[in-house]
Parts: structure tokens; sequence; C-alpha cells
């Protein structure tokens, strides 16, 4: 398994991650198979969406804040309930197929971090399944 850190800088953003993980897919050696992302925390998600128009990030942050406000009489004593709900809403892990040492996305796809309750110092953990280069 291999882990990459990543320091969030706002309460709540989307990182494009996508090149940190074909890199650690070609540097590993690792040729086919799938790519499973997780991410150990419960106020963090990762989700893979359009990476062509950097407004899109932000239009679903916002519309997930709509959705699930900050304050909304939570009973939760840490004050980030809203947090947990949002990784609920993007999910903790997603698989991604792998092809001669690339992430197969779509034209338009690529993969984000998504912190909703920064910032912070994170882990994003990858397991390769499949084959490696002799």
């Amino acid at each position: 398994m291999f882990k990459i850190k990543i320091n969030t800088i706002q309460r709540e953003q989307f990182i494009d991650i996508t090149d940190k993980l074909n890199y650690l897919v070609a540097d590993s050696g690792f040729v086919d198979g799938i790519a499973t992302v997780f991410i150990p925390h419960t106020t963090a998600g990762v989700t893979i969406n359009e990476n062509a128009d950097p407004t899109v990030k932000s239009d679903i942050l916002k519309k997930l804040s709509a959705l699930v406000p900050y304050q909304d009489g939570y009973s939760h004593l840490e004050g980030n309930s809203d947090s947990h709900i949002k990784t609920l809403m993007t999910g903790s892990s997603c698989m991604i197929p792998v092809v001669s040492s690339r992430l197969q996305l779509g034209t338009w796809q690529g993969v984000y971090f998504c912190e909703y309750d920064g910032p912070r110092t994170r882990e994003i953990w990858i397991k390769l399944l499949g084959e490696f280069e002799n």
C-alpha cells in the first residue's frame, strides 16, 4: 500500500490529485489492474468529477453547503457534523482501472480529495491490485 500526505488550507476544498496518482502508479511499476484510493478520515472524502472547468468544484462545494449547512442545530459536540455528512455524500473510496501504467479516466474526469473540516494534514491511501512490471 502507498500513502500520500496532503495539507489542506481551507475548511472546505476539492484538491485535484489526479497527477499525483498517475505519478505514483507509473513510478511503482504497476502496469494493469485497479487502483483503489481510500481516505482514512471521517471528515474528508474522494470523488471523481470534471477537471476541465474549475468552477465545477466551487459549484459542488456551494451546493453541498446549501444542502448541509455548517451550523444547523447538530448534536455532535465537535461542531463538525456537516463535515461527516458531506463525507457520506462523496464517499471515502473509489476504484479506478489502470492500463499501461495510467489511470483510465474519462476525457474530462479528475480525482479529487475532498476536505470538509480543514485545514489539516491528511493521508490518501492507495492499493494497487493487478500486474506489476517484471
